[in-house]
């Protein structure tokens, strides 16, 4: 995000814009080594500012909840 000059509010612009998640990546944890599945979302924001985030889907108590985000950066494509 510092890299792209994006700050936390043009993120959440798009992933909320996001019309679907992209794709799904395998992974491993690298604290507990377990696999978990990684989500691109390709989004744009209200000024068209076209972002790539990366993240996870978090549990609490056997529910999905929330979106964890490991990266984000402005799309090259």
């Amino acid at each position: 995000m510092i890299d792209d000059d994006l700050d936390e509010d043009l993120v959440c612009e798009a992933i909320l814009n996001a019309p679907s998640i992209l794709k799904r990546l395998r992974s491993r944890n690298p604290e507990d080594g377990k696999r978990e599945y990684l989500y691109v979302i390709l989004g744009v924001t209200f000024d068209g500012v076209v972002i790539y985030t990366k993240g996870k889907i978090a549990e609490l108590e056997d529910r999905e909840v929330f979106y964890v985000l490991v990266s984000s950066k402005k799309s090259t494509s």
